[in-house]
């Protein structure tokens, strides 16, 4: 059986968990993080952002803490809390209400009678679509007058980046931001940067994600973790054809359950979308989707 081999481009998988942290999240990152905001709210004019806290404890015991993947303010004070979502998950409207609750509750203090908030908005970048056959890549939400539609008059936004949906990219028709999931969904299998992808965020991203400019630890750790994914898809496709030859020998064909579960959680966390997982553990999509959500 032929063995998947390692190809590791020039630049990084951005959607990846940690290395969309990297390019987005860390202080050099500061004027590409602000000019991919400014694309998704035009209206709101940021000149300067802050890194906030990632982490936040659950006051209510028992309950679940979180750690977010981006959190930053600009000049006004307006929150923006973006969180990557790399593999599938059915219920990311409710894990983005959660977290974005956290924040909101961090602004009114013990004994305040001033129940006035800051702008705060969630941004999702999903790596799967919400919107099954949509050629849309960006989805605003508000709380709204059933009836009328009238907004109902709170200072939270969620906002939604389908990757997935970027169909129209690379055409004349295509929105920068079409072109900027294109460019993130496509870059670990670029050697050099296509010319319709031009303007200063291509220029902040691209350089961001190239590989030969991170740091010697970080490039080790990139490297590593792809090496580790390759590994386990290699040693469960090598043992999926093993046992499956067994199994017809032995009149069976059954496989050990746990340690397919093991291993479809250990992909999951690095990141692997739930379809790859599912292709390489020979676990349902349904089963891949239950640990995800464990």
């Amino acid at each position: 059986m032929e063995q998947n081999e390692l190809k590791i481009g020039r630049y990084a998988n951005v959607l990846m968990d940690r290395w969309f942290k990297r390019t987005f999240g860390w202080a050099p990152a500061r004027r590409l993080m602000q000019l991919f905001l400014q694309e998704m709210i035009p209206e709101r004019k940021i000149t300067k952002l802050s890194f906030g806290p990632q982490e936040y404890v659950n006051p209510i015991e028992e309950g679940k803490d979180i750690r977010l993947d981006v959190h930053c303010t600009d000049e006004t004070g307006a929150h923006f809390i973006v969180e990557m979502q790399f593999t599938e998950q059915k219920t990311f409207y409710e894990r983005a209400m959660f977290n974005s609750t956290f924040v909101i509750q961090e602004q009114v203090k013990v004994g305040s009678t001033d129940w006035s908030l800051p702008q705060i908005y969630f941004i999702g970048v999903v790596n799967f679509p919400l919107h099954e056959s949509s050629d849309r890549v960006l989805y605003r939400y508000r709380l709204k007058e059933l009836t009328t539609g009238e907004d109902m008059p709170i200072p939270v936004e969620y906002i939604f980046l389908e990757v997935p949906n970027c169909s129209k990219a690379m055409t004349s028709e295509a929105s920068l931001l079409d072109n900027f999931c294109y460019a993130m969904r496509k870059m670990p299998e670029m050697e050099e940067r296509p010319k319709e992808l031009k303007g200063e965020i291509f220029d902040l991203l691209f350089n961001s994600a190239e590989i030969n400019k991170f740091a010697p630890k970080e490039r080790s750790e990139y490297i590593k973790q792809m090496i580790t994914i390759r590994d386990i898809v290699n040693q469960m496709a090598t043992a999926e054809e093993k046992g499956l030859a067994k199994g017809l020998a032995e009149g069976r064909a059954e496989g050990d359950a746990q340690a397919r579960q093991e291993t479809a959680a250990a992909l999951l966390k690095m990141g692997m979308d739930a379809k790859t997982v599912s292709e390489a553990t020979r676990l349902s999509i349904e089963e891949i989707l239950s640990l995800q959500n464990k």
